[in-house]
């Protein structure tokens, strides 16, 4: 049998893919006209692994060695199907009822050809998209469907992508139907008949595992099972689906993702937040992980670590058993970190400390040993710390893959240990900048900030490094080339352009690749967040660099993102940001025409904060509004900056750039309008409703309020006299009182 062509989540695209389903023979397996088969002789530096020992084998089958045969869909089936999923893509669809019709079409079409669909190359992907906008009671069903076959569904090349979302789009379901007072209207009423037997998604899923039990320890290194373990692993824990964290242990980087254009944006978003999960799913996580080492010896477990589908799922339960069941877990003689690790304490001779070395500059089990570094017990931290990673921090440093290593143990470092750290790795930072090793000197310039360590050394050590005579030398930091063209006009070259037939090679020969051009960038920005010399050494230099080659560096996709965040920089003094801003000026309306520049333009309305010069930048914005308005991203900036307001109430413009927002400076017309539509004082909302009328009809009501006023003045002054003239009798015949008496008495 002619050997499978195994690409975790590339499927081969052929050019006619009505022969596609007919390339498979029925066992699933690829034939000779898929891939020829090879001779070639096995890796000898290979070592042996947990899934390829003998004993293992045995005590572990490979449970696809009799992989039952479901059916193939016809050629009638197969084009059916392959036209709902092409119009599902699409989303060619007038409205949400359209489509859900569509859907329960499709599901019912699909009806008893779940298993055939899940396999077949051309139709999986349906498959996956029909799960994607699945109701609580569509998954049941296809929970049921598969139910009796997981194990060999998810160790299909194609079946076990169907298996994953499965997974992913029904872990939600169990934390709905758990906070329902009725568990059956979790799924609604509509989808689910009075007589059918109800069953919970929590019981479906404890089903699956009871189905998967036995074979966890074939599912640990399969080349597709791997990864729906993963995911079965991730669910049972309830921590987040789709976040950034987990999303490099659920899939590679080569997976060909199906999109969805239809798909609820609620249904995505809970899919990135930790979920409530019951006992029983906490249970059978523990047992799962107990299972999945059970019978592995401390060499065993650690040629899992460089195993390439071992190391995932061998990460993933390491951090499960220790962020849910508590960091005591270590004690336990059978728990993976201390099988991995046995000897208490950890010294430098031992041979957990030897293990260790020999994963941190591995590609593979580096990944391994962050998780060992971030996770770990602070006891068995700090014993690493002590004995293996202190002392040789600026050689682990320096390494391209030790160095990810060195900034997770960065990253949990007390303030004493940091500050020894930072002592020693300060004489590396010029090889550091050479090998182009940024990473760990942005790590500990953030971890610095965090733990208060003064971060006066690195800033001496950077302005060495990359300074010269003039100065510190922002170009290198930035990797900023500029070259003139042959024609003498000067104007930067981009990188992946290509030179013309019979013109002559630039002056500049190497140029920095992206990848590195954007991690040095990324440590200017980080310098920027912190006060003191590191921000001041970027703003200076930006300052003192000459206006063409500022406006040059705006236009650089990524080095704009750095003079975004100076302009933005809580750092930057009102002189720092009034000089830079000056560097734009006559170049604003070009600026504003360019994909990445306008970006920079943006910022400057937030890096103004307080400085009276918006309205030169607006007004010279104003001079270029036909050349704004003819291009998407002068339309943005013209938008964001409000010049509808400027040119037609100019006033108002410079009143709404002027309100006083706190000791910080001036709101944004992003938070005027927040502040109008939530409803403000009176007065705020009579502005608003004010800005919508014309110029006419606010000189009308201005000289409506002043007659008013007139009218209110002149009725004050008539009741006053009013007042006055009934009190004069009585005054009167008080006086002649007075007169009398006295004349009496005289």
């Amino acid at each position: 049998m002619p050997q499978e062509n195994k690409k975790r989540g590339r499927r081969m695209k052929r050019k006619h893919d009505e022969d596609e389903e007919h390339d498979q023979d029925p066992t699933g397996e690829e034939s000779s006209k898929r891939q020829k088969a090879t001779d070639e002789p096995a890796n000898p530096n290979l070592t042996p692994l947990p899934g390829q020992d003998d004993s293992l084998n045995a005590a572990y089958p490979n449970p696809s060695l009799d992989r039952p045969f479901f059916g193939m869909l016809d050629a009638a089936e197969q084009e059916n199907f392959k036209l709902a999923d092409e119009t599902l893509g699409n989303n060619d669809f007038e409205s949400a009822e359209e489509r859900e019709l569509f859907l329960s079409e499709v599901h019912a079409s699909a009806e008893g050809k779940e298993l055939k669909i899940a396999q077949s190359q051309s139709c999986s992907r349906l498959m996956e998209r029909l799960i994607q906008n699945s109701t609580a009671a569509q998954l049941k069903k296809l929970f049921q469907a598969f139910s009796g076959n997981f194990i060999h569904l998810i160790s299909h090349r194609f079946a076990s992508h169907c298996c994953e979302e499965l997974f992913l789009r029904a872990a939600p379901a169990v934390t709905e139907e758990m906070r329902a007072a009725h568990p059956r209207s979790a799924v609604g009423k509509a989808s689910q008949p009075e007589d059918e037997i109800y069953v919970s998604m929590e019981n479906l899923f404890l089903h699956t595992l009871a189905e998967l039990e036995g074979s966890i320890g074939y599912l640990l290194t399969d080349q597709f099972g791997s990864h729906a373990l993963r995911v079965l692993l991730l669910v049972l824990s309830g921590e987040p689906l789709r976040s950034e964290a987990s999303k490099h242990l659920l899939q590679s980087k080569r997976k060909e993702g199906v999109s969805n254009k239809g798909r609820p944006s609620s249904a995505i978003a809970g899919e990135d937040k930790s979920r409530a999960v019951p006992k029983s799913f906490s249970d059978s996580l523990e047992r799962l992980i107990v299972e999945s080492v059970a019978g592995l010896d401390t060499d065993k477990l650690r040629a899992l670590a460089t195993h390439p589908n071992g190391n995932p799922t061998l990460q993933l339960l390491l951090k499960l058993e220790l962020t849910q069941f508590g960091k005591q877990r270590a004690k336990d003689e059978t728990s993976i970190i201390r099988t991995l690790l046995p000897d208490d304490p950890i010294t430098a001779e031992s041979g957990s400390a030897t293990f260790i070395n020999g994963l941190v500059y591995d590609p593979v089990g580096s990944h391994l040993v962050e998780q060992i570094v971030q996770h770990a017990p602070g006891k068995m931290f700090k014993s690493l710390v002590k004995e293996f990673f202190k002392e040789r921090s600026a050689t682990f440093a320096r390494n391209d893959i030790a160095g990810y290593v060195m900034c997770r143990v960065l990253e949990r470092l007390s303030k004493d240990d940091l500050q020894d750290v930072h002592e020693m790795l300060i004489p590396a930072i010029p090889s550091l900048l050479e090998k182009n090793r940024t990473i760990v000197i942005r790590t500990l310039i953030e971890r610095c900030a965090i733990r208060d360590v003064d971060t006066q050394a690195i800033a001496v050590q950077l302005d060495a490094a990359l300074g010269d005579a003039n100065g510190f030398e922002l170009k290198k930091l930035l990797k900023y080339e500029y070259k003139p063209t042959l024609n003498g006009d000067t104007s930067d070259t981009p990188h992946d352009s290509v030179q013309s037939s019979g013109s002559e090679p630039p002056a500049i020969s190497s140029r920095p690749s992206q990848p590195v051009k954007v991690h040095f960038n990324l440590l200017a920005q980080a310098m920027l967040r912190v006060p003191g010399p590191l921000s001041s050494l970027i703003l200076d230099s930006l300052t003192e660099t000459d206006p063409a080659t500022l406006q040059r560096m705006a236009k650089d996709p990524i080095i704009c993102h750095t003079i975004q965040a100076a302009l933005t920089s809580r750092n930057g003094s009102i002189i720092m940001k009034r000089k830079l801003v000056q560097r734009f000026y006559g170049a604003i309306g070009d600026m504003a025409l360019d994909p990445s520049a306008s970006h920079v333009v943006d910022c400057i309305w937030e890096g103004t904060h307080g400085l009276f010069i918006r309205e030169r930048i607006a007004e010279e914005l104003a001079e270029n509004e036909a050349a704004l308005r003819d291009s998407g991203h002068g339309r943005a900036v013209w938008k964001n900056w409000k010049m509808d307001i400027y040119k037609r109430r100019r006033g108002e413009w410079i009143k709404q750039s002027k309100v006083k927002a706190s000791n910080d400076g001036f709101q944004s017309f992003a938070e005027i309008d927040a502040k109008e539509k939530g409803g403000g004082k009176e007065e705020e909302a009579a502005a608003a409703e004010g800005n919508n009328k014309t110029a006419l009809e606010l000189a009308r009501e201005r000289h409506v309020r002043k007659k008013t006023a007139q009218e209110k003045a002149a009725a004050g002054r008539e009741k006053g006299a009013q007042v006055d003239r009934s009190r004069r009798p009585d005054m009167e015949g008080h006086v002649a009182g007075a007169a009398s008496t006295t004349a009496t008495t005289a």
